[in-house]
């Protein structure tokens, strides 16, 4: 007997796949992480990260603008500077690299996009940690705490509309929030990276940082194997007053998204670090796989789970891609970004 009951119906061409999409991508659903570097007088390639480069501020201007063009909802700014220290005093420089950016970039666009920074010591410290080392060489929390509150104050005067703290210290968001309030910086916003994992996909980050580490991250962030705890941060950090949570990285921690998206009464976000950008760019360099249909799935994936936004390194392709569709919103395509060879124009 022929089935009555026929899902197939639902699927038979592009244009009903798109109807009746449960899922959708909106350009400005997607943030752009870029590096600012000190010293430069060209954009300088990060060969673990193909097609991505630490930008001098002007490039970074334009890259702004392009992003301002294709839609998206923002850039998150990550400084890179010539000079490091044990408490990472470029952090809270005016002229540091990242505060220097970020007045520049706000100045020019800030009533046009939103300007984001990374609040983390990482970049700046000579020991590559994300806070003030004790004597003992583990990581003062607290102590860090003040250094989180200096930066920012400084990169809210800089002209920054959302701190992104990255940096896993207890107590961090309720710390940073009195001192802005403080100052008279109640509307800059905070976007917490609650559960932030100590991921093995960091790896391209840290050459796009210069990164300074040695031994690893395992005390502050968290434990590959821990669900339940990415959600017990992500309340924490709402408690604390956090404007919005972000679970990182985004890929391979579906699960605890889903978890945070399910309970959080906060916008959720999730961030597509470096080694997933990698991976797919390593995998089509060789042929291996369609690259321009596995970046609209996997970010597709990442709204599905619950996220209201995501930090991709390909925002501006994947926007801009949207924008010569004509689409503003889109389920999954027949088709990559650049047809269905997947090859780049």
């Amino acid at each position: 007997m022929p089935p009555t009951i026929r899902p197939r119906r639902l699927r038979q061409s592009a244009p009903m796949r798109r109807l009746v999409a449960e899922t959708r991508i909106h350009p400005a659903q997607l943030v752009l992480p870029m590096f600012v570097a000190e010293g430069l007088t060209e954009p300088r390639a990060i060969s673990s990260m193909p097609g991505q480069v630490q930008h001098t501020l002007d490039t970074a201007a334009r890259e702004v603008e392009r992003g301002i063009a294709a839609g998206i909802g923002g850039v998150m700014l990550f400084g890179v500077p010539q000079h490091k220290d044990a408490v990472g005093s470029g952090a809270t420089d005016p002229d540091g690299i990242l505060n220097r950016a970020t007045a520049f970039l706000a100045e020019r666009f800030g009533d046009a996009t939103v300007i984001q920074t990374d609040l983390c010591l990482d970049e700046f410290t000579d020991h590559g940690h994300c806070g003030v080392l004790a004597d003992d060489g583990s990581v003062d929390n607290d102590a860090t705490l003040e250094r989180y509150a200096d930066m920012a104050i400084a990169q809210a005067e800089a002209g920054s509309r959302i701190l992104g703290l990255s940096g896993m210290m207890d107590g961090q968001v309720e710390h940073v929030r009195t001192a802005l309030d403080a100052t008279g910086h109640q509307q800059t916003a905070i976007l917490a990276y609650s559960a932030k994992y100590a991921t093995a996909l960091y790896g391209p980050f840290r050459e796009a940082v210069d990164s300074s580490l040695t031994g690893d991250r395992k005390t502050y962030q968290q434990d590959p194997g821990n669900r339940r705890e990415g959600l017990r941060e992500a309340l924490l950090d709402i408690a604390e007053g956090a404007d919005i949570v972000m679970v990182k990285p985004a890929g391979l921690y579906l699960d605890v998204l889903a978890d945070v998206a399910a309970a959080s009464d906060v916008p959720v976000w999730a961030y597509q670090v470096s080694g997933e950008y990698a991976m797919v760019e390593a995998a089509a360099a060789n042929g291996w796989i369609d690259r321009d249909r596995l970046i609209t799935e996997s970010l597709t994936s990442i709204v599905r789970a619950g996220a209201d936004t995501v930090l991709t390194y390909w925002a501006i392709e994947q926007a801009e891609w949207l924008q010569a569709r004509g689409l503003s919103t889109q389920g999954m395509p027949d088709q990559g970004l650049h047809g269905a060879s997947g090859a780049r124009p």
